[in-house]
């Protein structure tokens, strides 16, 4: 395979990657812009892929940014961020040609998505205007057509690779072509299952949280006390309220948040604090400082009922029933996890714990301390006994650990890490077809391309069309 191909190969490789990075930069580069002092110079058009134009500053913009972002530039970092850029310019008008369905709905979810990583980011809404010097709405007119494309790209390549599968062989095959000095190091990983029940709280110590917080509700309404310090004094949330007020940015569509408190905040008009109410996590009340459609700023108070030692000694001794019969065999994990199991986050996973990136194989830097103790002598298959812990919102429960597997610490092989070197594999062979189809269709586009890029090797198969007439210099 010569360097040509490679780099392309690359480059698309990163494809998915390069849509995120593509409207991260867009967004930095408009919030930056505003504060920058440097000469600005005039923009031009440097590439034409069918009716789709490319400015020059899309491009310096996405080095400007991964400058910024601390990333290491290779000598030819315009020429692949520009084959990116026709890449899915080319993929829109297929995907246009083909009819692809993208609804308004679609688009405004992803720019919403968008918005909310910069928030985040910056800190606040208002922060995140005043560097941009736009409002969140002309943001969100300003992206829309650029979330579009991004959005018919990403379903093209869908289209694109749908159905391409990896036998054993070709796994085998690729990974025997991958240099053996250059294989990564694995730390020991090991795939855990839990069964979590939470003690219930006596109704006493339910009706204390509800007192509490309706005194609080009266303090604010008469003027006397100023919610967000009372959030900093009376919330349980110090994970994430206490810092700043009981402060939260929320929005309607959110699906990683409880569906209670939502609809509670949203019933809200702006000052207005909600009575008690109880979700998962304990009992709330909350007050709406602004609402924009559906984004708000809400300040909220969350008390978590005290759990006696008798109410968490009965817990103990029901999961002790339940390890009994896992141990015993007259009852599989499974069953326990779909009877038992009262934690949202392995709901889904059939009692498995993941880390971030979603992978049931974690590390040891991965989990909390208490389940490293509880894991220090348990081997593969075995069940430690109940034990009290705390999760992150300090909710007392009790759990089963359960260790499915777990590796040593090694050189990545075929043996051990298959999945994972399937994978990529699988990515490689993806790659490769859409590699071909960029080959097979690029002459169906109309493409111009400025004489300052003609040069890059990644450029070469931009130009065929040229040669043939369709494209001017």
């Amino acid at each position: 395979m010569n360097a040509q191909i490679k780099i392309s190969l690359t480059c698309l490789i990163l494809f998915l990657g390069s849509i995120v990075f593509a409207q991260t930069v867009q967004t930095t580069a408009q919030a930056t812009q505003i504060s920058q002092t440097a000469k600005v110079t005039a923009d031009k058009i440097i590439a034409v892929v069918g009716n789709k134009i490319i400015l020059k500053s899309d491009i310096d913009n996405s080095l400007a940014d991964a400058v910024r972002q601390g990333q290491e530039l290779p000598p030819n970092a315009s020429c692949l961020i520009l084959e990116q850029a026709m890449g899915i310019k080319a993929l829109v008008i297929q995907a246009e040609r083909d009819s692809l369905p993208i609804t308004d709905e679609e688009i405004e979810s992803n720019i919403d998505n968008r918005i909310r990583y910069f928030i985040g980011a910056y800190g606040s809404k208002e922060k995140l205007e005043e560097i941009s010097g736009k409002s969140l709405y002309q943001m969100k007119e300003d992206f829309k057509d650029q979330f579009r494309e991004q959005i018919l790209a990403g379903d093209m390549r869908k289209k694109i690779v749908d159905g391409i599968r990896i036998t054993p062989n070709e796994v085998k095959a690729y990974f025997d072509k991958l240099p053996k000095d250059s294989l990564p190091f694995y730390e020991s990983e090991l795939e855990i299952g839990q069964i979590i029940v939470y003690p219930k709280a006596s109704k006493d110590a339910d009706d204390y949280c509800i007192e509490q917080l309706t005194d609080i509700k009266k303090q604010v309404e008469s003027g006397k006390k100023d919610f967000k310090k009372l959030a900093d004094i009376y919330s349980d949330d110090e994970a994430t309220q206490k810092q700043n007020g009981g402060e939260l940015e929320i929005n309607r569509t959110l699906k990683n948040f409880d569906p209670i408190f939502l609809g509670k905040a949203f019933s809200l008009k702006e000052g207005q604090v909600s009575s008690p109410f109880k979700t998962q996590f304990g009992y709330h009340i909350i007050q709406m400082v602004s609402r924009a459609g559906d984004d708000a700023v809400v300040r909220h108070i969350l008390k978590i009922p005290t759990i006696t030692p008798e109410e968490i000694h009965k817990s103990i001794n029901k999961l002790d029933t339940v390890r009994s019969k896992l141990i015993a065999g007259t009852l599989t994990f499974g069953e326990a996890v779909s009877k038992y199991n009262e934690d949202e986050n392995t709901k889904f996973t059939g009692g498995r714990k993941t880390n971030a990136e979603g992978s049931t194989y974690i590390t040891i830097d991965q989990m909390d301390k208490d389940m490293v103790v509880l894991l220090k002598d348990l081997q593969v298959g075995q069940f430690s006994q109940p034990k009290e812990f705390e999760n992150e919102r300090r909710k007392k429960g009790i759990r089963i650990v359960y260790l499915l597997s777990k590796t040593e610490p090694h050189r990545e092989n075929i043996k051990d890490d298959y999945n994972k070197i399937s994978q990529r594999a699988l990515e490689q062979k993806k790659s490769e077809a859409l590699e071909n189809w960029f080959k097979e269709k690029v002459g169906s586009f109309y493409v111009k391309l400025d004489a300052e890029y003609q040069n890059c090797t990644e450029m070469q198969k931009w130009l065929i069309p040229t040669m043939a007439g369709t494209a001017g210099n």
